[in-house]
């Protein structure tokens, strides 16, 4: 055992009544990297929210907004297994001071450009594909250095804290975005962001680097790439819990195109609305990232449970016959997003050795996003099509499909890895 983590160890020791969740809660640069992490993921899903809806006052249609959904994150499909790469070969921290000032520059471009009244959908969609590729390298370097910040010692539970706040902010971001762009406007959203991107980088400048445990860099050469791709595939439990995630994001992670459509067609109360749908889904992302930082781990039982209530909470949502009920079941929704999200990411994380984490969570989150992009596309079109109720009756039931397809695989593969 190397000298590093016996002191992280020894200085990990605590009361045995003392929650394992509080452990790497004891480090400053963790407690500096959680508020980081939950900054920059407000900041983030705040853009894009700011985004979507700029979109959908440009043209009033949801499927262009759809369009913009898919643009955010549709080229971490691309980017995403050279990013994984990129992240497992170079220092993260440095990663993530150059892809956090890029995207502080994008939002104070877009806030003078929206300021102006002179911004059209196009350079919208051109900041959106801009701010995916931006993501799709900084959100894999964000993911993996929580290993570097706490050492082997804590960092199960730094996983899944870690985890929870970042999905938080990512339900958090929205609802932020809906209520400063009905106060003031979107302007005022893309500069709230680069104000928060600043932050940002204060933050990653603040975390001391020589209490940081790094690990060894891949080494470079042919087949690098690839590596992860064999990894994942050759484990089939965690390719499987990945595909559910993919499969969660295009039917589940709806939420711009869905909420908006709501709010305009159904409740007809416009941004004011938007803006309360995403924060009433954002209580219940608290309460999901609280239950989820104090579970040790649902088990891939309880991560497939958790996904066929999400998609389940979605359908009973649709149905709700008044504004009241849908808001309630919006609680629902926020609380068995994060449930699952949260749950879904550490136990890949954990079950990836460190020396290829990088790769594999650059193969889960474009996989994941990805599908929300998709799913952003799916979305919008089945508004269009059938309306808002039936859109996200439709996807709420395929997601609880994804469910029990993804289940009945794990089980007959888990019965063929049993010993005769």
């Amino acid at each position: 055992m190397s000298s590093d983590r016996q002191r992280s160890e020894q200085s990990l020791r605590s009361p045995k009544n003392q929650p394992a969740w509080y452990q790497p809660l004891k480090q400053r640069n963790y407690r500096l990297f959680l508020v980081l992490v939950f900054t920059g993921s407000v900041g983030v899903w705040m853009q894009r929210l700011a985004q979507d809806w700029l979109v959908l006052q440009l043209t009033g249609s949801p499927a262009a907004v759809g369009v913009a959904v898919a643009l955010q994150f549709l080229p971490m499909l691309i980017v995403g297994p050279l990013s994984g790469l990129l992240v497992d070969m170079f220092p993260k921290r440095r990663i993530m001071l150059v892809c956090q000032s890029v995207i502080a520059f994008l939002a104070l471009g877009l806030a003078a450009w929206a300021a102006s009244g002179t911004i059209t959908v196009w350079a919208v969609y051109a900041s959106c594909v801009a701010l995916g590729v931006t993501s799709a390298i900084n959100q894999p370097a964000m993911t993996v250095f929580v290993n570097e910040v706490v050492g082997d010692a804590a960092l199960r539970p730094a996983i899944g804290i870690n985890n929870a706040i970042g999905q938080l902010g990512a339900m958090a971001g929205p609802a932020l975005a809906g209520i400063v762009i009905a106060h003031v406007g979107s302007a005022a959203a893309f500069a709230a962001n680069s104000l928060l991107g600043l932050l940002v980088l204060c933050l990653i400048a603040a975390i001391r680097p020589a209490e940081l445990h790094p690990g060894i860099p891949a080494a470079r050469g042919r087949g690098q790439l690839l590596a992860g791709f064999r990894y994942v595939k050759d484990r089939p439990s965690l390719l499987l819990i990945i595909a559910l995630a993919g499969l969660l994001g295009m039917f589940g992670m709806n939420g711009p195109v869905v909420l908006a459509a709501f709010a305009e067609r159904v409740w007809h109360n416009g941004v004011e609305g938007f803006g309360l749908f995403n924060t009433v889904s954002a209580i219940g992302a608290l309460a999901g990232a609280l239950l989820a930082a104090r579970l040790r781990s649902l088990g891939r039982k309880g991560i497939v449970l958790a996904a066929g209530l999400f998609g389940l909470s979605q359908l009973v949502a649709a149905l709700m016959p008044s504004l009241i009920l849908f808001m309630v079941m919006l609680v629902v929704v926020g609380l068995m997003t994060l449930l699952f999200l949260t749950s879904a990411a550490t136990a890949v994380q954990l079950e990836a050795g460190p020396e290829i984490r990088g790769r594999v969570m650059a193969l889960y989150l474009p996989l994941l996003l990805g599908g929300h992009a998709l799913g952003g596309l799916l979305a919008g079109w089945l508004t269009e099509q059938f309306g808002v109720r039936l859109g996200l009756v439709a996807t709420g039931g395929l997601g609880m499909l994804s469910a029990v397809v993804i289940g009945a695989l794990l089980w007959r593969n888990s019965r063929r890895s049993q010993p005769a």
